[in-house]
């Protein structure tokens, strides 16, 4: 049976909260902030991923005709309904519920980037020859190094709405380039074994 793309977006809303909180309740120690990046950038693609390939491939197998668009909307409304859901919601927990986990996230991305700061900087002095170089280097660390004192990071969230939008807006693209290959994929194949029958 072939389930609707809204409750296909439904189920996904439900497993992308079920990793949130997984996530939250078993790794909300001092990697935090790594191991939320990695989930976001390894699971829920590939959760995303099959979830629209499986709401279209379902529809194909029941369907003779299959057109790009009929492909594109199964694919794009589930990942779209489960995304916005969860983008949602996280936001709504992470800023009412639970501001510590939010402070936490917060104070973990700023010291991920002093550190990554650090990391270039040590390797780009190893290699430099030159002290007009190194002096130049030494220059631009400590004018970026000023971005991280205790002052410049005070108050600095990286969970607020409009954040939140510009990583929605950003896994918008995701699901519309995915849908897009779905879309002409599944059309494509349609159209070919449509040929293949009438010969």
């Amino acid at each position: 049976m072939t389930k609707s793309p809204s409750t296909l977006g439904i189920i996904l809303f439900i497993a992308t909260m079920i990793v949130f909180f997984v996530v939250y309740s078993f790794f909300s120690g001092i990697n935090y902030f790594d191991i939320s990046l990695k989930a976001n950038a390894f699971v829920l693609p590939l959760l995303y991923a099959g979830a629209a390939f499986w709401s279209v491939k379902t529809y194909w197998n029941n369907h003779r005709v299959v057109s790009f668009k009929q492909a594109f909307k199964r694919a794009f409304v589930p990942m779209f309904i489960g995304g916005i859901l969860s983008i949602f919601s996280i936001y709504a927990y992470l800023n009412f519920v639970d501001t510590d986990a939010k402070k936490l996230l917060n104070y973990q991305y700023v010291t991920r980037q002093k550190a990554e700061l650090d990391k270039e900087y040590t390797s780009a002095r190893k290699i430099l020859k030159h002290q007009k170089d190194i002096d130049e280097l030494d220059q631009k660390y400590k004018e970026r190094s000023q971005s991280f004192t205790p002052e410049a990071v005070k108050g600095k969230d990286m969970l607020t709405a409009s954040h939140f939008s510009g990583y929605f807006a950003a896994i918008l693209i995701f699901y519309v380039v995915l849908s897009v290959f779905f879309g002409a994929f599944f059309r494509t194949k349609t159209i070919y074994q449509e040929e293949q029958n009438q010969e």
